[in-house]
């Protein structure tokens, strides 16, 4: 019993187009027998006439085995041809080579879906490693980039020939360039820890356009030094949510808004409750977003402008997108040109005895 259990076990662990010839053959020899043992039942019983047609029978059984088991092999390479592309299309794409493509061209319907979920799965991995790749060059450059700031004009402190004003405007530099980095690193931690967050805990009902109003006193000194004005549309509404988590959601929209818009221009804020949900839009009056950057501007450390010359380190945006879905809310841009950008919030209205 055990002899034969080892032989099964080795027959499974054998290739695919073995395992098939081995299946065939044996389907075809239990056949046989069938035929053989219900021939030599009738014999038996005696109807002697079938011995003579057995003859010709048996002749002919062996060789058909035969034949049958080598065109088995034959057409199970065929057959099998479409896994074996598969095979080697994976092994490629587990050593990094994410341009692999399939092409089976087979009418079979499961074929063809198991190539289209391929094809579509090695983009996505070769979309991954890109913004893995994005994401790396991204860190290193925000991360980077205050430090050297800083040893400059650290160095530059040093000479004794400075004149007072010099020496302040380095000082100023270097306070903002620590202040640069502290933010960068409050966002990703803030970042790693939503990004870790699967229930959301300290929920409370709220005033949420009291809390807007909060967010716009505390930014009027940017907004009053572009001499901008902002408008804010809404009545008193509460929600049930965690305020502290979408303060940073107010504040990143609205300081994005500020940041990107043009001196003596105007931002627009509304809030409106319908019957399932909250629905809340910024509007600013910048140079909008361009159509290819709308796919990515809530990637990490993406930032539109590539000279990196924008104050910000691209983790807003992120940041809020991720706090909206843990309030099972969204965020889209709806309106986006030369004639300014617009960001709607969507959060369902929930209450605190759900």
């Amino acid at each position: 019993m055990n002899k034969v259990m080892e032989k099964i076990c080795k027959i499974k662990k054998a290739p695919l187009a073995l395992r098939f010839t081995v299946m065939v053959f044996i389907i075809m020899v239990f056949s046989l027998a069938i035929v053989f043992f219900i021939a030599m039942l009738l014999v038996r019983l005696g109807l002697h006439h079938f011995r003579s047609a057995m003859m010709p029978f048996l002749l002919l059984a062996l060789p058909s085995i035969f034949v049958g088991t080598i065109l088995s092999v034959i057409f199970s390479r065929i057959f099998l041809s479409p896994f074996r592309k598969i095979i080697v299309a994976t092994d490629k794409l587990a050593a990094g080579d994410f341009s692999v493509r399939l092409d089976l061209n087979e009418d079979s319907p499961e074929l063809m879906k198991l190539n289209e979920s391929f094809n579509h799965m090695a983009a996505e991995l070769g979309n991954i490693e890109m913004l893995r790749a994005d994401f790396i060059n991204n860190f290193s450059h925000e991360f980077k980039t205050p430090i050297v700031s800083m040893r400059g004009f650290a160095k530059m402190l040093k000479y004794e020939n400075l004149s007072q004003e010099e020496r302040n405007e380095y000082l100023d530099i270097i306070i903002s360039e620590s202040d640069r980095l502290s933010d960068l690193a409050t966002n990703v931690l803030n970042l790693s820890k939503i990004e870790n967050q699967t229930i959301l805990s300290d929920q409370t009902t709220y005033n949420v356009s009291e809390q807007i109003r909060r967010v716009v006193a505390l930014l009027e000194n940017k907004w009053n030094a572009k001499h901008m004005e902002i408008y804010l549309e809404c009545e008193e509404i509460n929600i049930y949510a965690c305020a502290e988590l979408l303060w940073q959601v107010w504040l990143n929209l609205l300081d994005n808004s500020i940041k990107f818009s043009p001196e003596y221009s105007v931002i627009e804020v509304s809030i409106k409750q319908e019957a399932a949900e909250t629905v809340f839009r910024f509007a600013d009056q910048g140079c909008g977003i361009a159509e290819k950057s709308l796919a990515r501007i809530f990637d990490k450390f993406y930032q539109s402008d590539t000279s990196h010359t924008t104050q910000g380190n691209g983790l807003g945006l992120t940041l809020v997108q991720k706090i909206l879905s843990l309030h099972r809310g969204s965020i889209s841009v709806p309106v986006t040109g030369s004639s300014g950008t617009t960001f709607e919030i969507r959060l369902p209205n929930i209450s605190s005895s759900n």
